[in-house]
């Protein structure tokens, strides 16, 4: 058993004898410290930031936003915050946000028509909730047909926006409050030059067909880009059940009166003399 046990010892001496010690691993030199904070960060396309580049000129004001979002919550979503879009005469910004009554989906339509002809579409749809971020977010950046853009223009002076930001239905035998138990509530949000206009509508088909057209006008520009997106709205921009809803409840006597909850709509700011017009750009091949 010894010379057995000796032999053994001797075989596995020259095995690891033939055997080359592993190389050292070499750790990597850490980064330069001028160059981590100093990268080339690429201009995003104007399909995901139409106005990007823009700077506040002297006489220059902001407009003001009240539409219940918080800039942080922008940035979750993928878009740059509405309290920071630099708007010029002849431009406008179309926010829808759907937030259906039962479940935690969510989504925002927003849609830009610049002065040089061009308008974008901007929508995000995912789960808003338990996490920090947005759970299975679904993007949307894309450019509009021509055809497009005049009926979004069409909305500036539309009635709608002279109602109520929130509304109680009163069918004519009283108001009754809004309670959304099922279906979809909505928050609209048009910005012009030197004002924005806010309106929440609940569930009720007679509150949501009073703002019908702007929330076509912005499902449609969505809609048929992603079947993740079309998924959450089966109708897509077709409002006309809530339409009808909301002409038959003013042709029956009823109308739509302020909510208790009801505030006064964001001030205006003054818009400054027009400058050099934007040099159209043509749009990526």
């Amino acid at each position: 058993m010894t010379g057995a046990m000796l032999l053994a010892g001797l075989l596995t001496g020259f095995a690891l004898a033939g055997q080359q010690p592993a190389p050292q691993t070499v750790p990597a030199p850490p980064p330069d410290p001028a160059v981590w904070w100093a990268p080339e960060i690429p201009k995003p396309p104007p399909e995901q930031d139409p106005f990007q580049g823009r700077r506040l000129r002297p006489g220059e004001t902001l407009v003001p936003i009240d539409n219940g979002v918080d800039p942080l919550l922008y940035r979750l979503w993928g878009l740059q915050p509405l309290q920071s879009q630099l708007i010029k005469r002849g431009e406008l910004v179309l926010e829808v946000w759907a937030r259906p009554a039962t479940g935690v989906r969510q989504a925002v339509v927003r849609v830009t028509v610049r002065r040089d002809g061009r308008a974008f579409v901007q929508a995000r749809a995912g789960l808003g909730c338990c996490t920090p971020e947005i759970g299975r977010r679904v993007d949307i950046d894309a450019e509009l047909a021509p055809q497009q853009i005049p009926p979004l223009k069409a909305l500036v002076g539309a009635p709608m926006w002279g109602q109520p930001r929130s509304v109680i239905v009163d069918y004519g035998g009283g108001a009754v409050e809004p309670v959304c138990l099922e279906g979809v509530s909505w928050d609209v949000t048009l910005l012009v030059p030197g004002q924005a206009r806010h309106l929440r509508r609940a569930c009720d088909d007679a509150e949501v067909g009073s703002i019908a057209p702007a929330l076509a006008a912005a499902l449609s520009t969505a809609s048929g880009r992603d079947a993740r997106f079309d998924a959450m709205f089966a109708r897509g921009g077709d409002f006309s059940r809530q339409q009808r809803a909301y002409d038959s409840l003013i042709a029956s006597g009823g109308r739509l009166k302020a909510g208790t909850n009801s505030r006064p709509q964001p001030p205006a700011v003054p818009v400054p003399p027009e400058d050099e017009p934007e040099t159209p750009s043509s749009p990526p091949t």
